[in-house]
């Protein structure tokens, strides 16, 4: 990966002193065997910030066969960058890793190696282990941990004591080498717990609805995976991916669920981002989102109501944080069964096909006694929220380096991710009743549509009473369904100079749409603008909250609601100046102002 690039020549190579700035700095070095393991070695960075005495490097092995990503990763750090050869070469004051891959026993330097999840669980046969039949857990074994009978590391970071009990029992040579030290990555997590409902109106979340993330490792027998077990016609009939992706965006109401995926970044760099891309496409254009490989998962997790996961240390970490868990896979003999993440998988409830997802996603959400994972949040960490002080320690200790004085060891904030709505471009059927009162209101369940329609049985749908129609965007990819839409919409800012305002468009899309009852142009989070096939132009607006902020409810749904009360006969005084629109048990106040039209 690095073993081509060219040698650096400052700060460190022949004739560095020549060049560099500030000599006679401690050298420490990242070594990055993946983007995965990187992230851990990202956790800890800040650690070593402020510190004008040190002069830090990276580096890749070359080793992993997930390679991709790395170089820009690496670039991102804006540190200088090694190559894996002439890292070999160099000596260091500081080598820190977050995997054991690699040659890692030819630095020449005091060798920290972290765990780069959550600890130390699954069984991982070594590269020259021919036909063992039993694999070793990766990280606790002779394979990893020994070069020649001797600990490769000076430091072995363990986040817990069961670790240092599974440890003695599998490697005892290395045992001397263990530091109890916490987990970054855990109390990154448990110091941003506050934020939740940050993190929520940042990822989309209205007020009443539910968190759904789907959380799945790398490997065949993942809930990405094919299967858990066989190959061919038997491992497509056991594929729960499939079912699961279709029934996520399908089944559960929109504006009652939002759904984000967290999938490890293996997954994205060994298959490649545009085929995961192309993996989810139909169920990302009914509105489920990815997080990307290195942002925001803690920030989904925080913020989530429920976990599809399973025996990755995403879902062990939702988990440890009280998030009710539903596992869609979990592979028991691919985990150590002593470790917490085994007792996670017999402890959780199973996602089964055969049932109703909603019903499912529910009953593990009701159900949920956070006194009951009380116990993986105690073996997530000895110690909660000082694993920035151990480790910072740690690290000087082995440089024989006094700690910068009047400078406490703090690890970095989890950021607050970019506003992030749902977006369906793929058609939504409505279905809506109608309660007549001294406020009108309109209840509605809205699915998007594709292959598998949505349970009839399930909310409005299912009433007698109720009405049903099509809701369709206009970038949505089946335009044929444009023709036959009730409500077309449009979801761009109200300045756009390809649409024009949006009084014009919603006149033009009538004109192209001539059996669309109503268009809409949504052109804020909580607005639109509407024209009915008559000619009324309206502005559709979330009423003012006490605390001032925006109503979440998609814009589209206020429009669903005005159609749906002028196609039942009652008439557009009757709804002005505001209308109730009910979305599951959350009702929105929604004012209808008339604005001034403009001939088409």
């Amino acid at each position: 990966m690095t073993g081509g690039a060219a040698r650096l020549r400052v700060p460190v190579g022949a004739d560095a002193e020549r060049w560099v700035t500030r000599a006679g700095c401690r050298r420490v070095l990242l070594v990055v065997h993946n983007v995965t393991s990187a992230t851990r070695l990202l956790d800890v960075l800040p650690l070593f910030g402020g510190d004008v005495r040190l002069q830090l490097f990276a580096t890749c092995t070359g080793s992993s066969p997930f390679l991709a990503g790395v170089v820009e990763l690496l670039t991102g750090m804006g540190l200088p960058v090694l190559s894996w050869e002439q890292a070999k070469e160099t000596t260091f004051d500081l080598a820190v890793s977050a995997s054991y891959g690699g040659e890692l026993h030819q630095i020449r330097g005091e060798l920290v190696v972290l765990s780069h999840g959550m600890g130390y669980n699954k069984r991982l046969a070594p590269p020259d282990a021919g036909q063992r039949s039993a694999a070793p857990v990766f990280g606790l074994s002779p394979d990893w941990l020994l070069h020649r009978g001797r600990p490769l590391a000076a430091a072995t970071v363990l986040s817990h004591p069961e670790q240092l009990e599974r440890l003695r029992a599998s490697c005892p040579q290395a045992a001397p080498t263990a530091v109890l030290a916490g987990d970054p990555c855990y109390d990154r997590l448990i110091a941003a717990l506050p934020q939740r409902e940050l993190f929520r109106r940042a990822l989309g979340v209205a007020p009443g609805q539910k968190l759904v993330v789907l959380s799945s490792t790398w490997s065949s027998r993942s809930l990405f995976g094919t299967a858990e077990a066989g190959s061919g016609e038997e491992a497509e009939a056991d594929d729960l991916l499939p079912w699961l992706l279709s029934r996520l965006t399908t089944e559960l109401p929109a504006d009652e669920y939002r759904s984000v995926a967290v999938l490890h970044p293996n997954i994205w760099y060994g298959h490649g981002p545009g085929q995961v891309r192309a993996w989810l496409d139909h169920a990302r254009r009914a509105g489920l989102d990815t997080v990307p490989p290195l942002d925001w998962w803690r920030q989904a997790l925080i913020a989530a109501d429920c976990v599809l996961g399973d025996h990755s240390s995403v879902t062990y970490y939702a988990a440890a944080i009280g998030v009710p868990v539903l596992l869609g896979a979990f592979p028991q003999d691919a985990l150590d069964p002593h470790s917490p993440v085994a007792a996670l998988g017999r402890t959780a409830p199973r996602l089964v096909r055969s049932g109703s997802l909603r019903a499912q996603i529910d009953a593990a959400i009701a159900s949920h006694a956070p006194e009951g994972y009380a116990h993986f949040a105690e073996q997530a960490s000895s110690s909660p929220g000082e694993s920035a002080g151990l480790l910072r320690h740690l690290f000087y200790r082995l440089m024989d380096l006094p700690e910068p004085a009047g400078h406490t060891a703090l690890l970095d904030p989890l950021p607050l991710p970019p506003h992030q709505p749902a977006r369906r471009t793929t058609p939504v059927r409505v279905f809506a009743e109608v309660a007549d009162g001294p406020v009108p209101e309109v209840g509605l369940v809205r699915h998007p549509v594709s292959g598998d329609a949505p349970d009839p049985a399930d909310g409005l749908a299912a009433a007698a009473t109720a009405y049903a129609h099509t809701a369709v965007d206009e970038e949505t990819r089946e335009a044929g369904r444009l023709r036959l839409a009730d409500v077309v919409l449009r979801h761009a800012p109200a300045d756009d100079l390809r649409l024009g305002p949006p009084g014009a468009w919603t006149a033009e899309a009538l004109g192209r749409y001539p059996y669309a009852a109503l268009a809409a142009y949504a052109d804020g989070p909580d607005r639109c603008v509407v024209r009915t096939r008559r000619g009324d132009l309206l502005r559709l607006a979330a009423a003012p909250s006490p605390d001032g902020r925006p109503d979440l409810c998609d814009p589209a749904a206020y429009a669903s609601a005005l159609h749906t009360w002028l196609t039942t006969g009652r008439k557009l005084s009757e709804a002005i100046p505001e209308l109730t629109v009910r979305t599951g048990t959350v009702t929105h106040r929604v004012t209808i102002e008339r604005l001034p039209t403009h001939p088409a």
